[in-house]
């Protein structure tokens, strides 16, 4: 929300009778994070009996910090060690990467069969996408999942540092093997818009492992067993690919909404 809310709005948040739409309450949520304006708008639209219970919650929760121990001294904040991000998704990364060296040697030892980088390459990002918006997996997904800055949005940044990784070590076996860099790239983008469309759905981990099984099924083994590399990763398809991109990525906006849902990301 780029301008301030107005008063019948604040007003309609403050009432716990009154109801707004998901995208409106989010949308206040934000905008009172950064505007001292309008949460002095807020308070002066809460209900009298709202403010005494907060007033008296605050009180008792001064008497118990005052009257607990010591804080503990503050370690020493460090934004890597404090992510479980970085770590956790580590493994699934590093699968990846050597799923795909393997690729890169095995298609040097054996050049009569089709480009495996091309054909793992749609697939590449999945496993990373589907763990790094996984409620099973995140301690804190609750925490994270709750508040207003989660969404869309937050799946996207996680999904950005998979691709971030994964990108590169497929321009890299690209280049190592010969294989088009376009089809390459463009497929594993699509998939990755796709796992993203179809989570709005059914959930990011469930689509991204029922698009890798479907792809690996339908395309990588009768490629492998045929030695032809399928239609749709010859070169003259790299416009098709880019445009399925494109419209994912168009539909994932238009759902964007659903992701703000719990459901939609486990």
């Amino acid at each position: 929300m780029t301008t301030h809310p107005s008063a019948a709005v604040i007003a309609r948040y403050a009432d716990p009778r009154a109801s707004l739409d998901e995208v409106t309450m989010w949308s206040v949520e934000v905008h009172l994070e950064g505007c001292a304006h309008c949460r002095a708008v807020l308070v002066g639209r809460v209900p009298d009996d709202t403010r005494v219970l907060l007033d008296r919650v605050a009180a008792g929760v001064d008497r118990a910090v005052a009257a607990g121990p010591v804080p503990a001294p503050r370690r020493r904040w460090s934004p890597v060690r404090n992510r479980w991000f970085v770590w956790r998704l580590l493994p699934w990364l590093t699968m990846t990467v050597a799923v795909l060296g393997c690729a890169v040697l095995l298609e040097a030892a054996a050049p009569h069969l089709p480009s495996l980088v091309t054909l793992l390459a749609p697939i590449a990002p999945l496993p990373g996408v589907a763990f790094a918006w996984s409620r099973r997996h995140d301690p804190a997904w609750e925490l994270v999942a709750g508040t207003p800055a989660a969404g869309l949005a937050m799946l996207l940044r996680r999904t950005a540092a998979v691709l971030a990784v994964v990108v590169p070590v497929l321009a890299l076996g690209s280049t190592r093997t010969g294989a088009s860099l376009a089809m390459t790239l463009l497929p594993c983008l699509a998939f990755t818009a796709a796992a993203i469309t179809l989570g709005a759905f059914v959930g990011v981990r469930v689509a991204a492992i029922g698009l890798g099984v479907a792809w690996a099924l339908a395309v990588v083994l009768p490629a492998v067993l045929t030695a032809r590399l399928p239609a749709v990763l010859e070169p003259g398809g790299a416009v098709a690919w880019a445009l399925l991109t494109l419209a994912l990525a168009g539909l994932a906006g238009l759902r964007a909404a659903d992701f703000r849902r719990l459901t939609s990301h486990h």
